[in-house]
């Protein structure tokens, strides 16, 4: 599934057109964006836990040369699934 994807699902669920339902879906994204820029974690309760996750700079091997390269500390995105969304997944398939 897409965006365009979404904003369509969206404007039909929700009976908006489908540009107020990427206006609408935008915007979501957008706080979602700014608030783990700022390091907040987003919880979306039923579905899942955005946070921001740091990585520690360390030393890697080039797989071309074997060479020592240093890899820059930098921050990523984790994400946590919610029980209702594991649930949603897992329904219907045997353990």
């Amino acid at each position: 599934m897409h965006k365009t994807d979404i904003v369509a699902a969206v404007a039909d669920q929700a009976d908006l057109s489908k540009e107020k339902a990427g206006d609408v879906v935008n915007a979501i994204l957008d706080q979602v964006t700014n608030a783990l820029a700022r390091g907040e974690a987003v919880n979306l309760i039923g579905f899942g836990s955005f946070s921001q996750r740091h990585r520690a700079a360390r030393t890697g091997r080039s797989p071309k040369t074997g060479a020592s390269i240093e890899i820059a500390a930098s921050n990523s995105v984790g994400f946590k699934a919610g029980k209702a969304l594991k649930d949603a997944v897992n329904k219907g398939t045997s353990k």
